[in-house]
């Protein structure tokens, strides 16, 4: 095979070429690989920056003792106009929606007007003593089931662990319904060892003032108080949110917060009708509750 000088040339040529341009190309990658890295990074914390809201008690009828609801639904009508202006990523209502659990026409109403909430934020129900009893049974929770989804539930979003019980099971020591709910929540629970936050909701506050008080009709029994919050501790829950009081409460047990949330029908405190409003932010979690005339303008997460 001969070769003349020109091809020499050219093979020489060529491949120093090729040298300058790979390493144009290996700092073009290296720079298109780090912005997508940031672009990447930057996405996925603001996908752990949101918040949602905590709604409780609207209790239609609760005024006028069941004769009417006409001051309910102007409140809960005003809930749900600031739900849908600020779009929250989804909205959780612990229990209580009507006063009287065999009224149709409560039912009815409240039904109509959660209906008008934005389709695109969802809705969890939980429910409370009014919708199911004082002592719950398996028609009056299957009655709950038809109007409203089931009484728990569990989700992951955006890297956090929300988890919704029914606590009427509990309070009223409902035996076996009560320990296949527990086991349920201790599966669930695994499920997010990995979450950045762990928040569970429920409608019975498990104490008002202090961990040792008695129980009374405003929370639950001391013995199964204990149960439920060495169970949290245990899988590292961040705040349990509840209702029922009509007023609001914050404790604290071990490293859990216990968020009590005054109502949106009807106030029992000092605190007006109003609503909760939660931000998480990476590992943090924050709240504050406003009464309905009181809801900030523009809501940032950031």
């Amino acid at each position: 095979m001969k070769v003349s000088f020109k091809n020499i040339a050219q093979s020489e040529t060529v491949p120093y070429l090729n040298r300058i341009d790979l390493k144009k190309t290996f700092s073009f990658f290296l720079l298109s690989l780090f912005l997508i890295q940031h672009v990447w990074a930057q996405k996925n914390e603001d996908n752990t920056h949101f918040f949602f809201i905590q709604i409780t008690d609207p209790q239609f009828g609760m005024f006028e003792k069941n004769k009417s609801f006409e001051k309910e639904t102007v409140l809960y009508e005003k809930a749900v106009d600031e739900v849908n202006r600020l779009l929250p990523d989804f909205i959780v209502i612990t229990g209580d929606f009507v006063h009287n659990q065999d009224s149709q026409e409560q039912i009815s109403e409240f039904k109509r007007i959660t209906s008008k909430i934005d389709d695109q934020v969802p809705v969890y129900y939980l429910p409370g003593n009014h919708d199911i009893g004082q002592l719950p049974n398996k028609k009056s929770i299957n009655k709950y089931r038809k109007n409203y989804g089931n009484d728990r539930f569990s989700f992951k979003h955006k890297n956090s662990l929300f988890i919704g019980i029914n606590s009427g099971l509990i309070k009223a020591s409902l035996k076996n319904t009560e320990k296949k709910q527990y086991k349920w929540l201790v599966r669930q629970l695994e499920n997010g060892k990995e979450a950045n936050q762990v928040v569970v909701f429920c409608h019975y506050p498990f104490f008002n003032k202090t961990v040792n008080e008695p129980e009374a009709s405003s929370n639950i029994g001391p013995e199964a108080r204990l149960k439920y919050l060495d169970l949290f501790q245990e899988y590292g829950v961040d705040a349990v949110f509840a209702g029922h009081y009509h007023n609001n409460a914050l404790n604290t047990y071990k490293k859990i917060e216990l968020v009590t949330t005054s109502a949106v029908g009807k106030p029992l405190g000092k605190a007006p009708s109003g609503l909760r409003i939660i931000k998480v932010e990476n590992d943090n979690l924050s709240h504050k509750y406003f009464g309905l005339e009181e809801v900030p303008e523009n809501l940032s997460v950031h």
